[in-house]
């Protein structure tokens, strides 16, 4: 896509709190758990029909206020935790602008249909072959 780590980490914002579950002291003295926030409205890295696009995919990841949202409390790391939840917005942001090639129709080729009928042929003699004949 058209945007770098650089460019994405100048309109995200990181919010840090603490993680839950297990980690003993570590969860009740480190916050851990990193949130990742990006406006795609007010983002210049995205044209309007990029913009279009994000909202309409990542429909369910956008809160009311237009911002997309990625939580990571994976790790005890409060930095591995933000590279992991940038990675997973790149990828989630790539995702959501890829744009699938077009099918082209195309008609079977001629050794193809051969192939086929021969094919059709054989079983059709192998159950000719099958048949009770008329000398019993």
């Amino acid at each position: 896509m058209l945007f770098s780590k650089q460019d994405l980490t100048r309109e995200i914002t990181f919010k840090t709190s603490r993680s839950g579950g297990k980690g003993g002291q570590n969860v009740n003295k480190v916050s851990s758990k990193v949130e990742i926030n990006l406006n795609i409205h007010a983002s210049a890295l995205f044209n309007d029909e990029q913009k279009a696009i994000l909202a309409e995919k990542l429909a369910n990841r956008i809160n009311s206020e237009g911002i997309l949202q990625v939580i990571t409390e994976e790790d005890r790391s409060q930095l591995r935790n933000k590279e992991l939840g940038l990675e997973k917005l790149i990828i989630l942001l790539r995702n959501a602008l890829h744009k699938p090639k077009t099918r082209k129709a195309t008609k079977p080729g001629k050794g193809v249909i051969e192939k086929r009928l021969k094919f059709k042929q054989a079983t059709a003699i192998k159950k000719i072959n099958r048949r009770r004949g008329d000398w019993e």
